[in-house]
C-alpha cells in the first residue's frame, strides 16, 4: 500500500524568466510503483527521507538508494527507480525548469553526472518541499512566483544537506574566510592547510562551487564595500585592509567586478557611522527599541 499527493503547475514565460519555475510538487510514501524507464525534458529533485530502494541510469547499472538521499533526474537522461517493495520509502519531489538551471549546474548545486547523492539530513529540504506543496494550493494568487522562489531555496537546502560536504568542506571555507584579507597566494593558503593547490581547488569547488581565487575575491570585495560605505578611510587604506598593496590594481579590480569605481560606490552607498558599523547581526524579529526623547 502507498499514499500519494501531487500537483502540477503551468507557469508562463514571464515566470520562467525569473530563473527557476516550479512545474510540480509531490509527497508520497509507502511501497510506491516503479518509475520509468523514462526520459524527461526538465529537472526533478527527489528527496528520500526514509526507507531504501534502487536507481538505474543511462549506463544500465543499478545503484542502491538508502535514505536520506537525493535523486537528480536531469533533462535527456534516461532513468528508472523505485523503493524496495518490502520497506517502501518516504519521498518528496519537485519538478522545475528555467535558465538558472545552467548556472546552478556550473556551480555544482545540480549534478547530472551524479544522480544518487547521500544526504546528511533530509529535514531541511523536506521542509522546503512542504512549503512548496502548501503554496501550490488552488487559488493562490502568488502561486508561480512563490513556488519558483522556493525552488531556489530548495537547491540551497540540498547543497547544505549533502553528506560529502560536511564538515570538512565548511572548515576549509571558514579558514579561507578568516585569512582572506591577508596578502597570500592560493598556493600559500593551500600550504597553510597542508594541501596541494589542486586539493584546495577541489575542496573549494565542492563546497562553494567556485575556485579559491573567486571565493577569496568575493570576501575581499565584500569587506572593501563595508569599509567604503561605513568609514571615511582613503581608498588606498581600504585596499591595504583587504590585502592589496597596490591601490590602482585594487581600483581596477573593484571596478571590473562591481561595475563602479570605489569612489563612486562610496558616493552612492556611504553611510559613515562614528565608531563603525556593528558586527552583530540584528534579529529581524526583535529589533532594538527606539526611545523617544524625554519631553518631561
Amino acid at each position: 500500500m502507498y499514499q500519494t499527493w501531487m500537483r502540477f503547475l503551468s507557469p508562463g514565460p514571464a515566470h520562467h524568466r525569473l530563473g527557476l519555475a516550479c512545474l510540480g510538487v509531490g509527497l508520497q510514501h509507502g511501497a510506491l510503483p516503479t518509475v520509468g524507464p523514462r526520459t524527461l525534458g526538465h529537472h526533478v529533485a527527489v528527496v528520500i527521507s526514509a526507507g531504501r530502494g534502487w536507481y538505474r541510469g543511462a549506463d544500465g547499472r543499478r545503484a542502491t538508494v538508502t535514505a536520506p538521499a537525493l535523486l537528480w533526474l536531469t533533462p535527456g537522461v534516461p532513468h528508472h527507480y523505485g523503493p524496495d517493495p518490502d520497506t517502501g520509502w518516504d519521498e518528496g519531489f519537485v519538478d522545475f525548469a528555467g535558465p538558472a538551471t545552467a548556472t546552478y549546474t556550473e556551480l555544482g548545486y545540480i549534478e547530472p553526472e551524479r544522480p544518487v547523492v547521500p544526504l546528511s539530513d533530509a529535514a531541511a529540504p523536506r521542509a522546503v518541499i512542504a512549503r512548496i506543496a502548501r503554496a501550490a494550493r488552488r487559488g493562490n494568487p502568488l502561486l508561480e512566483v512563490e513556488t519558483g522562489a522556493a525552488v531556489h531555496e530548495l537547491l540551497v537546502a540540498l547543497r547544505r544537506a549533502r553528506a560529502d560536504l560536511a564538515p570538512d568542506g565548511d572548515q576549509v571555507l571558514e579558514a579561507l574566510a578568516r585569512d582572506a584579507c591577508t596578502p597570500m597566494s592560493v598556493a600559500d593558503h593551500a600550504a597553510r592547510h597542508g594541501m596541494t593547490p589542486a586539493e584546495l581547488r577541489g575542496a573549494v569547488r565542492r563546497a562553494a562551487g567556485c575556485s579559491p581565487k573567486d571565493y577569496l575575491l568575493g570576501i575581499r570585495l565584500g569587506r572593501a564595500k563595508d569599509l567604503l560605505a561605513g568609514t571615511d578611510l582613503p581608498v588606498a587604506a581600504v585596499a591595504r585592509r583587504v590585502g592589496y598593496d597596490d591601490p590602482a590594481y585594487f581600483s581596477r579590480l573593484f571596478t571590473r567586478r562591481v561595475g563602479l569605481a570605489p569612489v563612486r560606490f562610496r558616493a552612492q552607498q556611504g553611510r559613515t557611522v562614528p565608531g563603525g558599523w556593528s558586527d552583530r547581526v540584528p534579529d529581524p524579529a526583535h529589533p532594538p527599541m527606539i526611545h523617544s526623547p524625554d519631553t518631561r
